[in-house]
């Protein structure tokens, strides 16, 4: 269903200038610039804080206070503008299996997007993290894609579509997918469960991600790193909340919650890091 978004405010905040007609050449712009300036992040989760996928509460936030979020916000963010745009968008959901094979057999707790255009189809998501896509997908098997930062590709299919990245020489599954339309109410649970269930990663550990052209930035705990096509890894171990929050306010350019919902759990953050030796 088509929703009126604050187009203006959503340009602004990705630095969008260009035609707005439904072509690919829209949604490959619109996909670069989006994850190179709008942060992945859990604050919320970490907070206590609730996560609303309301469009008013999705502009609110990552409009408005410039704020981040993780894979439903920015996705259903990046669907209602397509959907203005007068792009054909459908939501998926997805099982994230990179760091846990066995998650292929659980509920889906990712959500990514289907856009068709002349014919084609291709998958968008711009709420994966620190190797999310930044560049849509043609819905195809087995053929490497080039994006601004990895090369991906797509197996599988009929019914279950795998994203792959590449690095190095190997190849590593990022999610699982298939083609059946979610609705906005079937976002509702796995929404609930990563925000608010004890054995979400979202609700204990701190992730923030953000990726600019030639570059993958991402906070882990307290660990800051910057990866860089040809150069080796930057890391840097944040020791205090002062650091963490110039970090989150700094590089991620992400408006901050009050200090004191904020402090503690940064505090958390480093007290619970594995320590150096």
């Amino acid at each position: 269903m088509s929703r009126t978004v604050n187009l203006n405010a959503y340009f602004e905040r990705i630095g969008f200038a260009g035609s707005i007609a439904p072509s690919l050449a829209t949604l490959e712009l619109i996909h670069a610039l989006h994850p190179a300036t709008i942060p992945f992040e859990n604050l919320n989760p970490l907070l206590g804080l609730p996560v609303r996928l309301d469009q008013a509460s999705l502009e609110q936030k990552l409009l408005a206070e410039r704020r981040g979020g993780y894979c439903f916000e920015h996705n259903t963010l990046l669907m209602a503008v397509l959907q203005d745009l007068d792009f054909t968008v459908r939501g998926l959901a997805a099982r994230v299996v990179w760091a846990d094979a066995e998650a292929v057999h659980r509920p889906a707790t990712h959500m990514v997007l289907a856009v068709d255009i002349a014919g084609t189809t291709y998958i968008a998501d711009v709420g994966f993290g620190g190797l999310g896509l930044t560049a849509p997908m043609k819905l195809r098997a087995d053929i490497e894609q080039t994006t601004p930062h990895e090369t991906y590709r797509l197996t599988g299919g009929d019914p279950d579509w795998h994203l792959q990245v590449q690095l190095g020489e190997h190849w590593r599954t990022l999610y699982v997918f298939t083609l059946a339309e979610q609705q906005e109410a079937d976002c509702a649970a796995p929404n609930l469960f990563v925000s608010t269930d004890p054995s979400s990663k979202f609700v204990r550990d701190l992730g923030v991600a953000l990726s600019p052209s030639g570059r993958r930035i991402t906070l882990g705990g307290n660990r800051l790193t910057v990866r860089a096509a040809g150069e080796p890894d930057a890391v840097q171990v944040l020791e205090t909340v002062e650091a963490l929050r110039e970090a989150l306010s700094g590089v991620f350019g992400l408006g901050l919650p009050a200090a004191e919902l904020l402090d503690p759990v940064l505090q958390r953050i480093i007290d619970q890091a594995p320590k150096a030796g």
